[in-house]
């Protein structure tokens, strides 16, 4: 049969010297999947955009493909609707990624590959 993956850990990794770093999970719940999100070193009272793309972190297709919740406090989770485990470790790359703040979207302080 079909090989099914359970879950997945990506490691995420600082941008441009923010010194965030962090692990998202991520599982299969019901029709889509779970994305917790878990960031140190976030800024006090800061509230940073996430978003899966498509691509990798070093070449990241810069429109958002699916939203995740802010991070707030250094942690985010998300329920992503119509999405498996297996289709985003399948062959088309993805990244997790953290923008500064909705004002700086252009700036990337952590990103994973998944």
């Amino acid at each position: 049969g079909m090989k099914t993956a359970v879950g997945r850990t990506v490691k995420i990794g600082a941008q441009n010297g923010s010194g965030q770093t962090g692990t998202a999970t991520i599982v299969n719940k019901g029709t889509g999947v779970l994305v917790t999100l878990t960031v140190s070193n976030e800024p006090k009272g800061a509230s940073e955009p996430a978003h899966i793309h498509l691509g990798t972190c070093a070449k990241l297709n810069p429109a958002p493909w699916k939203p995740l919740s802010n991070v707030v406090g250094g942690v985010s989770t998300t329920t992503v609707p119509g999405v498996t485990v297996a289709q985003l470790t399948g062959k088309t790359k993805y990244a997790i990624n953290v923008h500064k703040s909705a004002a700086m979207l252009k700036v990337y302080v952590a990103c994973g590959g998944i």
